[in-house]
């Protein structure tokens, strides 16, 4: 029988929780009580959970790839929350072309990079 997956749900640092926790928030995504402290996250059927968990190098090469169908909606929404400065030292870079689609960068409050593609 071929090998298959129903899920991934990788681990995300935080080195503030309760303000990663509300970044995630603020950019869209519904949280829900993990287990031992985490707290899962969900947006369109894609999952991740955040953990109360940091070590710096981890933070600083963590990085989560997100294909999206509306890149300007996701740079609006990152312009809002990071321009609150509730969720510093959180930043983003505006979209950029590379290739044949357009990125956009967004690090949340711990330093883990979000790259939103279209």
């Amino acid at each position: 029988m071929p090998l298959s997956l129903h899920t991934l749900k990788p681990y995300i640092p935080a080195q503030d929780f309760q303000r990663s926790r509300g970044f995630y928030q603020a950019m869209g995504f519904a949280a829900s009580e993990g287990w031992g402290g985490t707290v899962d996250f969900e947006m369109d059927g894609q999952h991740f959970r955040l953990q109360d968990y940091y070590v710096k190098d981890w933070a600083d090469n963590c990085m989560i790839v997100i294909a999206v169908p509306d890149i300007d909606a996701w740079h609006l929404r990152a312009r809002e929350v990071v321009s609150s400065g509730s969720y510093a030292p959180a930043r983003y870079l505006p979209p950029e072309p590379v290739d044949d689609a357009r990125v956009l960068h967004v690090w949340d409050p711990s330093g883990v990079l979000l790259v939103f593609v279209q």
